[in-house]
Formats: C-alpha cells, sequence, structure tokens
C-alpha cells in the first residue's frame, strides 16, 4: 500500500502524536464570537453565558462562544488526557487551515470515520470552518456501505481511524489517520499496533500518497484558519446516513442552522445551564442523537465531557464513580445492563441529577429501578435524524411521567394527524401519526427530491411514528406507522402487545408482526426469546395475554427464536427483518384460546386502543 515495510512493533518507539501533550492550545490566534464575550451580575461581576439565540449563528461558533466565555474550562476528558475549550478551539482553526491546504473548498464534502474522541470534536468544527459539509460514516458499516455513501456524496478526503483505514476501499479517497493507541493500556496498545499493521501495512503513521497523519499535518500548517461568510440556514453542515431499519438508505441533510437550533433548544430546556454541568459522553457520536445532545448541546452548555471510546457496561460505570457526571444520555439497553451491574454491586456516585433516555422505548421499570439506583431524574426523549434529531423531552424539573417523551422543545411545533388523511387532525386523545415543524427540520436528503418531498406534507415532517398526547400535554409514541397491525378492521400496536409478552413469566424478550390472513386481513405473530427453553410454556404465555389483551389483540402464532432478536445498535428492534423472515417461515397458525382459530374478534373499547 506504498508504506514503508517494517518487521515488527519494535520500530514504533516513538509514540503517536499527541495534541493534549505536545501541542497545548493558545488563546492567542481566537476568533472573537458574534456574540458577547460577557454579562454581568447585579455586582458588576462577569458571568459566563450560553448562546442567547441560534439565528445566524455557523455551527462552529458554538464553540468559539464556549472558547470566549470559558476558555480554561475543560472541554472534553479521555483517558488520562484532557482539553480545554480553548484548547479545542486553537485545535479546530489550525486544522482548518490545513484542511484548506489540503485543497478542501466550500461545499465539498468531507467524511469522519471516528469513534468518540476529541479528534471528532476538532475534526468537524474545522470541516465547519472551510464551509464544507461534514459526512458521519458509522465504524459500524462495512466497505461496500461506506463505498456507497462516499459516491453518494462525492466525497473524496475522510479523516479516519488509523484501524478502520481498510474499511475505505475507493483508491481515489484520501485518508488524515488518528490514531487512539495511547488512550490505551500498554497490553491494548499492542493489540492497537497489530490491527494498524493489518489496516494500513505499516505498524507506524507513516504517510504516502493517499494517507496522512492528521495531527502531523496540521501541526505543519502555520497558515490562519480561512475567513468565511455563509448563511447558515441554506448551507449543509452536516450529512447523516439513515433509512438502516426503515428500509432504502438515504442521507439526511442538516443546515449549520438546523445543528445549532437544535443545540440551542437543549440547552434551554435544561434553564440554560452553562459551565457547570459534565455529561457522561459514551453515545456514538457518528449517531444523531449523540452528536446533537452531547457534542453540540455540550458545547452549547460548555459542559465538560466525560469519553470513552465505546460503550462498556464495566467502563462507564467506573466514570460514573471517578468523574461524578451530572448528565448521561442513554439508549435503554445501557441502563438495562448497568441495572443488572447495580444490583449486585451498587453505585458510589449520588452526583448524576439528569438522565435522558432515547433511541428506543424506554421501560417504566428500568427507568425507576435506574432513579433508584443512582438518585437521578430519568426522563424519556424522542426524536429522528431529520429533526437534528431532538424533538421532545421529559420535564427536568419535575415529576417524571415514565412511558412519555415528554412535551416538544421550544419553537417546535406539533400535531397528531390521521395516519391515512395527514391534514386531519385526530381528536384529542385519540392516535395518529406524528407531524414535527421547527428550525431543526432538514434541509431533505442529500441529492434526492423524491425522497424529500415524501417526508413532508404541506410543511410538515412526516415521521412514521404513531403518538398519542395525554390530558397533561405530554407526548407518548405508540408505534411505527407501518408496523401497526390490522386485524378485522382494529387496529393493533406491537408496543402494547409487546409489553404483555415482556411481562409474561419465562419469557425474555418479544416481538409482534402481522401476517396475512384470509379471513382478517392480517393476524399477530409473535417471536419469542424464552428465559430458558425448558421454561418455555406457550399455553402459559396464551392465557396470560388472554387475561390482559383484547382478543384481537392476542398473538395467534408464536415462534420460539433462538439467540436474540435483530436489533440496532440503539436497542431497536428491526421489525422489517421479522416480516421479511416471515415470508420465507410463516410459522404454524396455533387455535386461540378457545380451540378456533378463526373465532371472531371482541370489539376494542377506547381505553384499550391506547398503548400503555
Amino acid at each position: 500500500m506504498g508504506f514503508l515495510p517494517l518487521d515488527s512493533p519494535g520500530r514504533d518507539a516513538q509514540p503517536d502524536y499527541n495534541p493534549s501533550k505536545d501541542f497545548p492550545g493558545t488563546l492567542d490566534s481566537l476568533s472573537s464570537s458574534t456574540l458577547p464575550v460577557t454579562h454581568t451580575d447585579d455586582h458588576g461581576q462577569a458571568t459566563p453565558r450560553g448562546i442567547s439565540t441560534y439565528r445566524g449563528l455557523a455551527a462552529f461558533e458554538l464553540l468559539t462562544h464556549a472558547a470566549n466565555q470559558v476558555p480554561d474550562r475543560t472541554a472534553i476528558v479521555q483517558g488520562d488526557q484532557a482539553w480545554t475549550y480553548g484548547q479545542l478551539e486553537q485545535l479546530s482553526q489550525q486544522a482548518a487551515a490545513m484542511l484548506t491546504r489540503k485543497g478542501i473548498q466550500p461545499g465539498d464534502r468531507v467524511g469522519i470515520l471516528l469513534p468518540n474522541t476529541a479528534e471528532y470534536i476538532i475534526a468537524v468544527n474545522a470541516i465547519w470552518r472551510c464551509e464544507a459539509v461534514a459526512v458521519a460514516i458509522s465504524p459500524l458499516m462495512v466497505s461496500s456501505e461506506i463505498e456507497s455513501l462516499l459516491k453518494h456524496t462525492d466525497c473524496h478526503w475522510v479523516i479516519c481511524l488509523d484501524v478502520l483505514a481498510s474499511t475505505i476501499t475507493c483508491p481515489s479517497v484520501k485518508l488524515l489517520l488518528v490514531s487512539i493507541r495511547e488512550q490505551l493500556s500498554t497490553v491494548n496498545q499492542l493489540g492497537y499496533l497489530w490491527m494498524r499493521r493489518q489496516s494500513i501495512g505499516a505498524w507506524t503513521l507513516v504517510g504516502d500518497e493517499r494517507h496522512h497523519g492528521f495531527w502531523r499535518e496540521t501541526h505543519a500548517t502555520s497558515d490562519a484558519a480561512p475567513q468565511v461568510s455563509f448563511d447558515p440556514a441554506k448551507t449543509p453542515a452536516y450529512i447523516l446516513p439513515t433509512g438502516g431499519t426503515t428500509g432504502a438508505a438515504k442521507s439526511v441533510t442538516l443546515t449549520h442552522e438546523n445543528m445549532v437550533a437544535n443545540a440551542w433548544q437543549q440547552y434551554m430546556w435544561t434553564g440554560q445551564s452553562f459551565g457547570v454541568e459534565t455529561m457522561l459522553a459514551v453515545l456514538p457520536f457518528f449517531h444523531s442523537y449523540g452528536m446533537s445532545a452531547i457534542v453540540m448541546a455540550g458545547t452549547a452548555m460548555a459542559a465538560t465531557l466525560v469519553s470513552h471510546h465505546r460503550y462498556n457496561t464495566h467502563k462507564t460505570i467506573e466514570l460514573l464513580n471517578q468523574f461524578e457526571p451530572t448528565v448521561f444520555h442513554a439508549v435503554p439497553a445501557m441502563l438495562v445492563a448497568m441495572n443488572e451491574k447495580f444490583r449486585s454491586h451498587p453505585l458510589h456516585s449520588r452526583s448524576l441529577k439528569w438522565v435522558i433516555s432515547g433511541g428506543a422505548s424506554l421501560d417504566a421499570a428500568v427507568a425507576d429501578e435506574f432513579a433508584q439506583h443512582s438518585g437521578a431524574l430519568v426522563v424519556e426523549g424522542y426524536g429522528l435524524s431529520e429533526a437534528s434529531p431532538v424533538t421532545h423531552v421529559g420535564d427536568l424539573f419535575g415529576p417524571p411521567h415514565y412511558g412519555t417523551i415528554g412535551y416538544p422543545l421550544p419553537e417546535t411545533a406539533c400535531k397528531i394527524a390521521s395516519p391515512t388523511h395527514l391534514d386531519q387532525a385526530v381528536a384529542p386523545g385519540s392516535i395518529g401519526e406524528l407531524l414535527i415543524r421547527g428550525p431543526q427540520v432538514m434541509q431533505g436528503y442529500w441529492n434526492d427530491q423524491d425522497s424529500t418531498e415524501k417526508a413532508f406534507h404541506n410543511g410538515w415532517l412526516c415521521t412514521g411514528d404513531l403518538a398519542v398526547q395525554h390530558d397533561d400535554g405530554t407526548y407518548e409514541i405508540v408505534g411505527r406507522k407501518k408496523n401497526l397491525i390490522i386485524t378485522s378492521g382494529f387496529n393493533v400496536y406491537p408496543s402494547e402487545v409487546e409489553a404483555v409478552l415482556r411481562s409474561a413469566p419465562g419469557v425474555a424478550d418479544a416481538a409482534v408482526i402481522g401476517i396475512s390472513d384470509d379471513k382478517r386481513g392480517e393476524v399477530v405473530k409473535a417471536f419469542i426469546v424464552a428465559t430458558t427453553k425448558a421454561k418455555w410454556d406457550e399455553s402459559a404465555v396464551r392465557s396470560w395475554c388472554h387475561d390482559r389483551l383484547s382478543k384481537h389483540k392476542q398473538p395467534r402464532v408464536y415462534e420460539l427464536v433462538t439467540g436474540d432478536l435483530p436489533r440496532n445498535f440503539l436497542g431497536k428492534v428491526i421489525h422489517r427483518s421479522l416480516r421479511e423472515d416471515s415470508r420465507h417461515d410463516p410459522g404454524v397458525q396455533h387455535p386461540g384460546k378457545d380451540g378456533s382459530a378463526d373465532s371472531p374478534v371482541d370489539i376494542p373499547d377506547s381505553k384499550n386502543e391506547v398503548a400503555s
């Protein structure tokens, strides 16, 4: 691959370039923020504050503002390394100068294939300072997926973790390599070196025509950061591939205003907390949730991010006890795993005050148990990549409303419409499709006008999620519109049936889909993961459902699953995969409890129509 042949990792005697040690940031060349640098209290003392508006701000100006307000505050900690906001600002400016020297022009796309590191924050801000567009690449993607994304976005540069370089197979794409070796233990560093050798063909970060060291190139650049001027409301900032759980892949395009607006909305939701919070940063930055809630909102709050390159339950608990963070953005699967640990090894720290769960539905029992272990307020939020992504969050200053996604964020409008007639609002307390409008809603899908038009209805973003608004103003997600099961004309919401199944004795996990039925159109099919095969008793589970669900909601077909249900990395069941499998093997239809497989369904009452 053009690298000098090396015999052993012993040749790598020189440590990888470490910007936090070798190139400490200074404030000499900090650009001035477009917002006031200081505010004064009643006694004339300067007090740092966050942004007062999202309008007119480029995405990189969140970092500039934090650096001007609290330059010496620690911005991110990873391992035994730490960076201040002043250092991140300085380094992102110098990296922007390096990218410009490499030929990056306004509008160019630059990929980022990195785990949770300071380099991710520096790189994305550097790209934005060039008026270029960052393309988020998941480390979970395989080579063919990455190649398709790079071709679709016409991306020719990628800032990449060295051990992942082999996943980028396009010879025309140039790489700026980053290493996290020095963040690892001595034993793990040896394994990392071997992975690097397998990926780039060398033990060291020696460059060639295609491969360049991100930090060496940045450090060698003495140019000033480029001066850019553009309309944040119209200029693309970030491209997010999406659609993995819903069908054909698409690329969400977010403007600078989209991203800053969503950060501002979350900052306002915290009561304008600035320069005081410590945030546990284990959600992946490459995902829309981690990018917005941690990287963007964390910067808007001038929070200290306690980061680890990937989620690990043991490590996350260790970070909780060591750094005592106050804010934790999580997905339900994380809370489930941590609860299991806490039952035998109680959490020592009581520092957490807010735990915000998203990505998938959060079980009330899981939320309550985590709150008991940690002393934190646990709330649920909601969003989608097309909305930057956060649109709803639970109240951070009141009692929890388990089972709901809380309230719309500031300047977010939403309505619940008939799934079949989107111009018609449903009656209060009724279920319909959730539609969203607000400054965080995307510009559209990259080079896909047809999909963009289908995603909107008269200016409203169609979420594809079925929801209900309760009397107290909170919203609850009932399920996906495309996962709705219609049997004999009655709606069945998978989330309700799945909750009942998961509470049944002997059931470890469950999911349901609709399968074709000549008489009813569809009937409910359940996929069951049993606690142990020896304890699986289908008749007992049928009886359990009979006592808790109307007849039309009760599964008529059961399939015992070996292993786990198909889920994405956020823990959300991929119902599409179950439907595809079921077409090949529809399973055996078993008679209902009354012995008749085709007995008429019950007429539901309104109470049972709303998922609990």
